[in-house]
């Protein structure tokens, strides 16, 4: 299975944007769904953003507008850009896999994950 590794966390004002990124190695012989997924403490894991195989996104509403998902195909790499940031968007950030990769919606679970990136928004 592939192994998915998350950089680009950090602290940033209010209004602030940050740009995560996953960079992707290993095999799968399959295709699959990426998404980005954000955990803060004592909350539930949620999906935040998802791309399929034909770079459709889908976002979480608490999300959309703010942040976008992206992949360069070439690095292997996945991205989320985040603005506009909110204190409570603070969480850490996971990059994962799921499904098949033709139909990638927004969902609390996945099958393949990273380490993760901590975001923090505070003034």
């Amino acid at each position: 299975q592939v192994q998915l590794q998350e950089s680009g966390g950090g602290s940033v004002q209010p209004g602030g944007s940050l740009r995560l990124s996953c960079a992707v190695s290993g095999y799968s012989n399959r295709p699959y769904c990426m998404g980005w997924f954000r955990q803060a403490p004592g909350k539930k894991r949620e999906g935040v953003a998802s791309i399929d195989t034909e770079d459709y996104t889908r976002y979480a509403d608490s999300v959309k507008g703010r942040f976008t998902v992206s992949r360069d195909k070439a690095k292997n790499t996945l991205y989320l850009q985040m603005n506009s940031l909110k204190p409570e968007d603070t969480a850490m950030y996971y990059c994962a896999t799921y499904g098949l990769g033709t139909w990638c919606p927004i969902r609390d679970d996945a099958d393949n994950w990273g380490r993760g990136t901590q975001v923090t928004v505070s003034s």
